[in-house]
Protein backbone atom coordinates (compact mmCIF):
# COMPACT_ATOMS: atom_id res chain seq x y z
CA UNK A 1 0.00 0.00 0.00
CA UNK A 2 1.54 3.27 -1.08
CA UNK A 3 -0.54 5.25 1.41
CA UNK A 4 -1.47 4.29 4.96
CA UNK A 5 -5.18 4.68 4.18
CA UNK A 6 -5.80 4.74 0.43
CA UNK A 7 -9.30 5.60 -0.71
CA UNK A 8 -10.38 2.02 -1.40
CA UNK A 9 -9.26 0.91 2.07
CA UNK A 10 -11.19 3.76 3.69
CA UNK A 11 -14.31 2.49 1.92
CA UNK A 12 -13.66 -1.04 3.19
CA UNK A 13 -13.21 0.36 6.71
CA UNK A 14 -16.62 2.04 6.47
CA UNK A 15 -18.17 -1.21 5.21
CA UNK A 16 -16.53 -3.12 8.08
CA UNK A 17 -18.05 -0.62 10.54
CA UNK A 18 -21.62 -1.39 9.43
CA UNK A 19 -21.84 -4.60 11.49
CA UNK A 20 -20.27 -3.32 14.74
CA UNK A 21 -22.25 -0.08 14.46
CA UNK A 22 -25.48 -2.07 14.22
CA UNK A 23 -24.51 -4.29 17.16
CA UNK A 24 -23.37 -1.65 19.64
CA UNK A 25 -25.17 1.58 18.82
CA UNK A 26 -28.63 0.55 20.00
CA UNK A 27 -27.51 -0.98 23.32
CA UNK A 28 -28.28 2.18 25.36
CA UNK A 29 -31.83 2.19 23.97
CA UNK A 30 -32.89 -1.20 25.39
CA UNK A 31 -35.02 0.25 28.23
CA UNK A 32 -36.62 2.83 25.93
CA UNK A 33 -37.46 0.20 23.29
CA UNK A 34 -38.90 -2.15 25.91
CA UNK A 35 -41.12 0.62 27.27
CA UNK A 36 -42.24 1.83 23.85
CA UNK A 37 -43.06 -1.65 22.55
CA UNK A 38 -44.63 -2.78 25.86
CA UNK A 39 -42.31 -5.72 26.32
CA UNK A 40 -39.58 -6.88 28.66
CA UNK A 41 -35.96 -5.85 28.41
CA UNK A 42 -35.04 -9.53 28.02
CA UNK A 43 -37.17 -9.70 24.86
CA UNK A 44 -35.30 -6.72 23.46
CA UNK A 45 -31.94 -8.25 24.43
CA UNK A 46 -32.79 -11.35 22.38
CA UNK A 47 -32.71 -9.20 19.26
CA UNK A 48 -28.90 -9.11 19.65
CA UNK A 49 -28.23 -12.88 19.22
CA UNK A 50 -30.77 -12.87 16.39
CA UNK A 51 -28.73 -10.16 14.69
CA UNK A 52 -25.50 -12.15 15.19
CA UNK A 53 -27.12 -15.25 13.70
CA UNK A 54 -28.28 -13.29 10.66
CA UNK A 55 -24.86 -11.69 10.34
CA UNK A 56 -23.21 -15.12 10.38
CA UNK A 57 -25.56 -16.90 7.99
CA UNK A 58 -25.97 -13.98 5.59
CA UNK A 59 -22.28 -14.07 4.79
CA UNK A 60 -22.63 -17.60 3.40
CA UNK A 61 -24.82 -16.26 0.59
CA UNK A 62 -22.65 -13.28 -0.32
CA UNK A 63 -19.46 -15.32 -0.66
CA UNK A 64 -20.48 -17.38 -3.72
CA UNK A 65 -22.34 -14.40 -5.20
CA UNK A 66 -19.20 -12.25 -5.02
CA UNK A 67 -17.13 -15.02 -6.63
CA UNK A 68 -19.62 -15.36 -9.48
CA UNK A 69 -20.81 -11.80 -10.14
CA UNK A 70 -17.92 -9.80 -8.72
CA UNK A 71 -17.50 -7.91 -5.47
CA UNK A 72 -19.45 -4.81 -6.46
CA UNK A 73 -22.99 -6.07 -7.40
CA UNK A 74 -23.59 -8.15 -4.21
CA UNK A 75 -22.28 -5.23 -2.15
CA UNK A 76 -24.81 -2.84 -3.62
CA UNK A 77 -27.65 -5.34 -3.12
CA UNK A 78 -26.60 -6.13 0.44
CA UNK A 79 -26.36 -2.48 1.44
CA UNK A 80 -29.84 -1.87 -0.01
CA UNK A 81 -31.18 -4.75 2.10
CA UNK A 82 -29.43 -3.29 5.15
CA UNK A 83 -31.00 0.15 4.60
CA UNK A 84 -34.46 -1.43 4.26
CA UNK A 85 -33.90 -3.34 7.51
CA UNK A 86 -32.85 -0.15 9.33
CA UNK A 87 -35.96 1.69 8.20
CA UNK A 88 -38.12 -1.28 9.18
CA UNK A 89 -36.61 -1.27 12.68
CA UNK A 90 -37.26 2.45 13.03
CA UNK A 91 -40.92 1.96 12.06
CA UNK A 92 -41.52 -1.24 14.07
CA UNK A 93 -44.54 -1.19 16.40
CA UNK A 94 -43.98 -4.53 18.15
CA UNK A 95 -41.05 -6.58 19.40
CA UNK A 96 -41.76 -9.26 16.79
CA UNK A 97 -41.54 -6.68 14.01
CA UNK A 98 -38.32 -5.31 15.49
CA UNK A 99 -36.74 -8.75 15.67
CA UNK A 100 -37.80 -9.54 12.11
CA UNK A 101 -36.33 -6.33 10.73
CA UNK A 102 -33.17 -6.80 12.83
CA UNK A 103 -32.73 -10.12 11.08
CA UNK A 104 -33.19 -8.41 7.69
CA UNK A 105 -30.73 -5.71 8.76
CA UNK A 106 -28.17 -8.37 9.69
CA UNK A 107 -28.57 -10.22 6.41
CA UNK A 108 -27.65 -7.00 4.62
CA UNK A 109 -24.84 -6.01 7.00
CA UNK A 110 -22.89 -9.22 6.40
CA UNK A 111 -21.99 -8.22 2.85
CA UNK A 112 -19.51 -5.56 3.97
CA UNK A 113 -17.40 -8.07 5.91
CA UNK A 114 -17.32 -10.61 3.08
CA UNK A 115 -16.49 -8.10 0.37
CA UNK A 116 -13.85 -6.32 2.47
CA UNK A 117 -11.78 -9.47 3.05
CA UNK A 118 -12.24 -10.63 -0.55
CA UNK A 119 -11.17 -7.27 -2.01
CA UNK A 120 -8.07 -7.22 0.18
CA UNK A 121 -7.25 -10.74 -1.01
CA UNK A 122 -7.79 -9.65 -4.63
CA UNK A 123 -5.49 -6.66 -4.40
CA UNK A 124 -2.69 -7.54 -1.98
CA UNK A 125 -0.18 -10.25 -1.13
CA UNK A 126 -0.39 -12.02 2.28
CA UNK A 127 1.93 -9.61 4.14
CA UNK A 128 0.18 -6.49 2.85
CA UNK A 129 -3.17 -8.19 3.49
CA UNK A 130 -2.26 -8.54 7.14
CA UNK A 131 -1.39 -4.85 7.33
CA UNK A 132 -4.62 -3.85 5.57
CA UNK A 133 -6.77 -6.02 7.82
CA UNK A 134 -4.97 -4.55 10.84
CA UNK A 135 -6.25 -1.17 9.68
CA UNK A 136 -9.78 -2.58 9.57
CA UNK A 137 -9.32 -3.93 13.11
CA UNK A 138 -8.87 -0.29 14.14
CA UNK A 139 -12.50 0.26 13.15
CA UNK A 140 -13.63 -2.85 15.04
CA UNK A 141 -11.79 -1.61 18.12
CA UNK A 142 -13.27 1.87 17.97
CA UNK A 143 -16.85 0.61 17.52
CA UNK A 144 -17.37 -0.60 21.13
CA UNK A 145 -16.20 2.82 22.34
CA UNK A 146 -17.88 5.19 19.90
CA UNK A 147 -21.07 3.38 18.89
CA UNK A 148 -22.73 3.25 22.35
CA UNK A 149 -21.72 6.88 22.94
CA UNK A 150 -23.24 7.90 19.61
CA UNK A 151 -26.34 5.87 20.41
CA UNK A 152 -26.70 7.69 23.74
CA UNK A 153 -26.38 11.09 22.05
CA UNK A 154 -28.95 10.23 19.38
CA UNK A 155 -31.26 8.77 22.04
CA UNK A 156 -31.03 11.98 24.09
CA UNK A 157 -31.57 14.26 21.08
CA UNK A 158 -34.38 12.25 19.46
CA UNK A 159 -35.56 8.82 20.62
CA UNK A 160 -34.76 5.18 19.88
CA UNK A 161 -36.18 5.49 16.37
CA UNK A 162 -33.46 8.01 15.58
CA UNK A 163 -30.76 5.39 16.15
CA UNK A 164 -32.06 3.24 13.31
CA UNK A 165 -32.59 6.26 11.07
CA UNK A 166 -28.94 7.17 11.72
CA UNK A 167 -27.88 3.63 10.75
CA UNK A 168 -29.98 3.87 7.58
CA UNK A 169 -28.26 7.17 6.71
CA UNK A 170 -24.84 5.58 7.28
CA UNK A 171 -25.84 2.70 5.01
CA UNK A 172 -26.94 5.17 2.32
CA UNK A 173 -23.60 6.97 2.56
CA UNK A 174 -21.71 3.69 2.13
CA UNK A 175 -23.94 2.73 -0.81
CA UNK A 176 -23.34 6.02 -2.62
CA UNK A 177 -19.60 5.84 -1.86
CA UNK A 178 -19.42 2.36 -3.37
CA UNK A 179 -21.52 3.30 -6.42
CA UNK A 180 -19.29 6.22 -7.38
CA UNK A 181 -15.80 5.05 -6.36
CA UNK A 182 -15.55 1.27 -6.08
CA UNK A 183 -13.96 -0.60 -8.97
CA UNK A 184 -14.29 -4.34 -9.55
CA UNK A 185 -11.40 -6.43 -8.21
CA UNK A 186 -12.48 -10.03 -8.73
CA UNK A 187 -10.08 -11.84 -11.10
CA UNK A 188 -11.68 -12.52 -14.47
CA UNK A 189 -10.10 -15.94 -14.85
CA UNK A 190 -11.71 -19.05 -13.41
CA UNK A 191 -15.25 -17.69 -12.90
CA UNK A 192 -17.64 -20.63 -12.49
CA UNK A 193 -21.44 -20.80 -13.00
CA UNK A 194 -23.52 -20.24 -9.87
CA UNK A 195 -25.31 -23.52 -9.13
CA UNK A 196 -26.47 -24.81 -5.75
CA UNK A 197 -24.60 -28.08 -6.12
CA UNK A 198 -21.40 -26.27 -7.03
CA UNK A 199 -21.81 -23.83 -4.12
CA UNK A 200 -22.29 -26.70 -1.68
CA UNK A 201 -19.27 -28.52 -3.10
CA UNK A 202 -17.22 -25.33 -2.80
CA UNK A 203 -18.11 -24.94 0.86
CA UNK A 204 -17.51 -28.65 1.48
CA UNK A 205 -14.04 -28.40 -0.07
CA UNK A 206 -13.28 -25.26 1.96
CA UNK A 207 -14.41 -26.95 5.18
CA UNK A 208 -11.99 -29.78 4.41
CA UNK A 209 -9.12 -27.40 3.63
CA UNK A 210 -6.82 -27.22 6.66
CA UNK A 211 -5.05 -24.18 5.19
CA UNK A 212 -8.30 -22.24 5.59
CA UNK A 213 -10.05 -23.85 8.55
CA UNK A 214 -7.24 -24.08 11.09
CA UNK A 215 -6.48 -20.32 11.17
CA UNK A 216 -10.21 -19.64 10.84
CA UNK A 217 -10.95 -21.69 13.96
CA UNK A 218 -8.06 -20.01 15.76
CA UNK A 219 -9.45 -16.55 15.01
CA UNK A 220 -13.09 -17.56 15.56
CA UNK A 221 -12.45 -19.17 18.94
CA UNK A 222 -10.36 -16.20 20.05
CA UNK A 223 -13.31 -13.98 19.10
CA UNK A 224 -15.58 -16.36 21.01
CA UNK A 225 -13.69 -15.46 24.17
CA UNK A 226 -14.25 -11.79 23.39
CA UNK A 227 -18.02 -12.33 23.07
CA UNK A 228 -18.00 -14.19 26.40
CA UNK A 229 -16.35 -11.10 27.87
CA UNK A 230 -18.92 -8.78 26.24
CA UNK A 231 -21.80 -10.88 27.58
CA UNK A 232 -20.40 -11.40 31.08
CA UNK A 233 -18.45 -8.24 31.91
CA UNK A 234 -21.46 -6.00 32.76
CA UNK A 235 -22.64 -8.43 35.44
CA UNK A 236 -19.14 -9.16 36.71
CA UNK A 237 -17.80 -5.61 36.86
CA UNK A 238 -20.98 -3.75 37.80
CA UNK A 239 -22.78 -6.47 39.74
CA UNK A 240 -19.87 -8.20 41.47
CA UNK A 241 -17.30 -5.45 41.83
CA UNK A 242 -19.62 -2.48 42.21
CA UNK A 243 -18.11 -0.55 39.29
CA UNK A 244 -20.33 2.35 38.21
CA UNK A 245 -21.81 2.45 34.72
CA UNK A 246 -19.50 5.33 33.82
CA UNK A 247 -16.39 3.55 35.10
CA UNK A 248 -17.49 0.38 33.35
CA UNK A 249 -17.48 2.29 30.09
CA UNK A 250 -13.94 3.46 30.80
CA UNK A 251 -12.73 -0.07 31.60
CA UNK A 252 -14.48 -1.47 28.53
CA UNK A 253 -12.98 1.29 26.41
CA UNK A 254 -9.51 0.63 27.83
CA UNK A 255 -9.59 -2.95 26.63
CA UNK A 256 -10.83 -1.79 23.23
CA UNK A 257 -7.92 0.67 23.07
CA UNK A 258 -5.58 -2.26 23.79
CA UNK A 259 -7.01 -4.07 20.77
CA UNK A 260 -6.48 -0.96 18.65
CA UNK A 261 -2.88 -0.56 19.80
CA UNK A 262 -2.14 -4.22 19.12
CA UNK A 263 -3.57 -4.00 15.61
CA UNK A 264 -1.46 -0.97 14.81
CA UNK A 265 1.69 -2.57 16.20
CA UNK A 266 0.88 -5.57 14.04
CA UNK A 267 0.90 -3.34 10.97
CA UNK A 268 4.38 -2.15 11.96
CA UNK A 269 5.67 -5.69 12.58
CA UNK A 270 4.41 -6.83 9.18
CA UNK A 271 6.69 -4.34 7.44
CA UNK A 272 9.57 -6.65 8.31
CA UNK A 273 7.98 -10.08 8.94
CA UNK A 274 5.51 -12.49 7.39
CA UNK A 275 2.13 -13.03 9.14
CA UNK A 276 3.19 -16.57 10.10
CA UNK A 277 6.22 -15.25 12.00
CA UNK A 278 4.10 -12.78 14.01
CA UNK A 279 1.48 -15.44 14.74
CA UNK A 280 4.06 -17.81 16.21
CA UNK A 281 4.41 -15.46 19.18
CA UNK A 282 0.89 -14.02 19.48
CA UNK A 283 -1.01 -17.31 19.29
CA UNK A 284 0.04 -18.34 22.81
CA UNK A 285 -1.50 -15.33 24.55
CA UNK A 286 -5.23 -16.28 24.43
CA UNK A 287 -4.55 -19.69 25.96
CA UNK A 288 -2.24 -18.39 28.67
CA UNK A 289 -4.45 -15.39 29.51
CA UNK A 290 -7.56 -17.59 29.52
CA UNK A 291 -5.95 -20.10 31.92
CA UNK A 292 -4.77 -17.27 34.18
CA UNK A 293 -8.32 -15.87 34.30
CA UNK A 294 -9.74 -19.33 35.03
CA UNK A 295 -7.32 -19.83 37.94
CA UNK A 296 -8.40 -16.47 39.35
CA UNK A 297 -12.05 -17.50 39.10
CA UNK A 298 -11.48 -20.92 40.70
CA UNK A 299 -9.86 -19.35 43.75
CA UNK A 300 -12.73 -16.98 44.46
CA UNK A 301 -13.00 -13.23 44.00
CA UNK A 302 -9.75 -12.00 42.41
CA UNK A 303 -8.59 -8.40 42.88
CA UNK A 304 -10.05 -6.15 40.22
CA UNK A 305 -6.58 -5.07 39.09
CA UNK A 306 -5.51 -8.66 38.36
CA UNK A 307 -8.80 -9.46 36.65
CA UNK A 308 -8.53 -6.42 34.38
CA UNK A 309 -4.91 -7.26 33.54
CA UNK A 310 -5.94 -10.73 32.36
CA UNK A 311 -8.88 -9.35 30.38
CA UNK A 312 -6.69 -6.67 28.81
CA UNK A 313 -4.10 -9.25 27.68
CA UNK A 314 -6.76 -11.48 26.12
CA UNK A 315 -8.67 -8.72 24.30
CA UNK A 316 -5.63 -6.73 23.18
CA UNK A 317 -3.89 -9.63 21.43
CA UNK A 318 -6.92 -10.12 19.20
CA UNK A 319 -5.72 -7.07 17.29
CA UNK A 320 -2.73 -9.16 16.22
CA UNK A 321 -4.32 -12.60 15.89
CA UNK A 322 -7.37 -11.70 13.79
CA UNK A 323 -5.60 -9.91 10.90
CA UNK A 324 -2.77 -12.44 10.68
CA UNK A 325 -5.04 -15.46 10.91
CA UNK A 326 -7.22 -13.94 8.20
CA UNK A 327 -4.24 -13.23 5.94
CA UNK A 328 -2.88 -16.77 6.41
CA UNK A 329 -6.28 -18.35 5.83
CA UNK A 330 -7.05 -16.32 2.71
CA UNK A 331 -3.58 -16.47 1.15
CA UNK A 332 -4.25 -19.62 -0.87
CA UNK A 333 -7.96 -19.09 -1.57
CA UNK A 334 -7.77 -16.91 -4.68
CA UNK A 335 -10.02 -19.35 -6.58
CA UNK A 336 -12.89 -18.81 -4.09
CA UNK A 337 -11.97 -15.75 -2.05
CA UNK A 338 -15.58 -14.68 -1.55
CA UNK A 339 -16.74 -18.08 -0.29
CA UNK A 340 -13.67 -18.43 1.93
CA UNK A 341 -14.23 -14.96 3.39
CA UNK A 342 -17.89 -15.80 4.02
CA UNK A 343 -16.99 -19.04 5.77
CA UNK A 344 -14.49 -17.22 7.98
CA UNK A 345 -17.05 -14.63 9.02
CA UNK A 346 -19.83 -17.15 9.56
CA UNK A 347 -17.61 -19.36 11.71
CA UNK A 348 -16.46 -16.46 13.88
CA UNK A 349 -19.92 -15.09 14.55
CA UNK A 350 -21.52 -18.48 15.18
CA UNK A 351 -18.84 -19.27 17.76
CA UNK A 352 -19.25 -15.80 19.25
CA UNK A 353 -23.04 -16.17 19.42
CA UNK A 354 -22.77 -19.57 21.14
CA UNK A 355 -20.17 -18.29 23.60
CA UNK A 356 -22.11 -15.16 24.52
CA UNK A 357 -25.39 -17.04 24.90
CA UNK A 358 -23.69 -19.68 27.03
CA UNK A 359 -22.39 -17.09 29.46
CA UNK A 360 -25.73 -15.25 29.62
CA UNK A 361 -27.67 -18.46 30.36
CA UNK A 362 -25.38 -19.69 33.15
CA UNK A 363 -26.21 -18.89 36.76
CA UNK A 364 -23.70 -16.11 37.26
CA UNK A 365 -23.02 -15.50 40.95
CA UNK A 366 -19.27 -15.19 40.37
CA UNK A 367 -16.73 -14.41 37.67
CA UNK A 368 -16.42 -18.12 36.89
CA UNK A 369 -18.88 -18.46 33.94
CA UNK A 370 -17.19 -15.63 32.02
CA UNK A 371 -13.60 -16.63 32.69
CA UNK A 372 -14.32 -20.35 32.13
CA UNK A 373 -15.77 -19.59 28.69
CA UNK A 374 -12.79 -17.36 27.89
CA UNK A 375 -10.37 -20.08 29.03
CA UNK A 376 -12.00 -22.76 26.86
CA UNK A 377 -12.06 -20.48 23.82
CA UNK A 378 -8.51 -19.24 24.47
CA UNK A 379 -6.96 -22.68 24.89
CA UNK A 380 -8.72 -24.03 21.79
CA UNK A 381 -7.71 -20.92 19.82
CA UNK A 382 -4.07 -21.45 20.81
CA UNK A 383 -4.28 -25.15 19.93
CA UNK A 384 -5.72 -24.56 16.46
CA UNK A 385 -3.31 -21.68 15.92
CA UNK A 386 -0.24 -23.77 16.75
CA UNK A 387 -1.58 -26.59 14.55
CA UNK A 388 -2.09 -24.19 11.64
CA UNK A 389 1.56 -23.09 11.86
CA UNK A 390 3.01 -26.60 11.63
CA UNK A 391 2.92 -26.69 7.85
CA UNK A 392 5.47 -24.72 5.77
CA UNK A 393 3.89 -21.41 4.70
CA UNK A 394 3.22 -20.90 1.01
CA UNK A 395 3.75 -17.34 -0.16
CA UNK A 396 1.17 -16.41 -2.76
CA UNK A 397 1.30 -13.18 -4.70
CA UNK A 398 -2.12 -11.76 -5.45
CA UNK A 399 -2.99 -9.92 -8.63
CA UNK A 400 -3.05 -6.25 -7.74
CA UNK A 401 -5.78 -4.12 -9.23
CA UNK A 402 -4.66 -0.49 -9.53
CA UNK A 403 -6.73 2.33 -8.12
CA UNK A 404 -9.08 3.85 -10.71
CA UNK A 405 -7.94 7.21 -12.10
CA UNK A 406 -9.49 10.23 -10.41
CA UNK A 407 -12.69 11.49 -12.01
Amino acid sequence: MKHRFPGWLMLLAALTAVGPLSIDMYLPSFPAIAEALHTTRGSVERSLPMFLAGLALGQLFYGPLSDRFGRRPPLLVGLSIYIAGCLGCALATSIDQLNGFRLLQALGAGVGMVVSRAVIRDRLDPRESGRAIASLILVMGLAPILAPLAGGWVLAAFDWHGIFYFQAAFGCACLLWAVFTMSETRPLAGVLPLRLGRVLRTYASLLADRRLMLPTLCSGLAMGGMFAYIAGSPFVLIGQYGVSEQDYGLLFGGNALGLILSSQLNGYWLRHRQPVAVMRHAVWVPGLAGLALLLMGLFGHPPLTLLMAGLFAYIAVLGTIMPNASAIAMAEQGHAAGAASALMGCTSYLIGMASGLGVSLLDGHSVLPMVAAMAVCGVLATGFGVWSLQRPPVVVTAEVTPDPPPA
